[in-house]
């Protein structure tokens, strides 16, 4: 869900590894770090700003269905996931927990984050919310157990097609957003801000949150491409 640094995969690749002296911490780390994204998704969306990307696309659909965020939030990452089928991605324990505890996060964090009416309030959410979401993305990607579902369907698409990191991530975004828009998502200076902030955020986080199984300097297997 975020720009992330690393390599492409291939469809033969191992299932990211659940072994090593360092499993617990990473653990730990995935599990508070997608906590802390569904926060940072709280924060953004009760600005009123204009939410991430995606969102935008979660809102419309929950605003025409009548289902929370998080519950649309799971249904998307689901059906992203069935089109790794064709695409030959294999997802790892990160990328099933991404689709379920995210959608839950958020949600909670919904319930008791209230909705600010003073302008600098709701600047200062849009600004924590890109800070966290920055934190949070680099924290579990950096545990290597798996991308999330739409990181993985644009390196998957990356691969298939031969397309530029750039342009697969952004026809995918602008179809995201626009359908979203459409729909009643909410668009604005937000989502410009988080598009502009969050991979370059990241790509300073990562390395200081990166725990592979063994050593740090060794290669992930499963990590996103690096913008181009």
């Amino acid at each position: 869900m975020s720009q992330t640094p690393g390599v492409l995969q291939s469809p033969r690749r191992r299932v990211p590894s659940l072994r090593g002296r360092r499993l617990p911490h990473r653990l730990v780390q995935l599990y508070l770090g997608l906590a802390v994204y569904g926060l940072s998704m709280a924060l953004i969306i009760r600005s009123t700003l204009g939410n991430m990307p995606w969102d935008v696309l979660h809102q419309g659909l929950a605003t025409r269905l009548n289902w929370s965020i998080g519950t649309v939030s799971v249904a998307v990452g689901a059906l992203v996931l069935l089109a790794w089928i064709p695409l030959r991605q294999r997802p790892g324990l990160g990328t099933v927990s991404n689709v379920l505890v995210i959608g839950v996060a958020v949600d909670a964090a919904l319930a008791v984050v209230p909705a600010p009416s003073s302008m600098p309030v709701r600047v200062g959410l849009l600004v924590a919310g890109v800070l966290l979401n920055a934190v949070a993305t680099a924290a579990y990607i950096g545990v290597h157990l798996g991308p999330g579902p739409r990181d993985g369907l644009m390196t998957g698409l990356v691969r298939v097609t031969g397309g530029s990191v750039r342009l697969v991530r952004t026809s995918i975004e602008v179809g995201v957003v626009a359908t979203g828009w459409l729909l009643g998502g909410r668009l604005g200076l937000g989502t410009v801000v988080y598009a502009l902030a969050v991979g370059p955020l990241v790509q300073v986080l990562l390395p200081r949150l990166s725990l592979s199984p063994a050593s740090r300097r060794t290669p992930p297997d499963d990590a996103p491409p690096l913008p181009d």
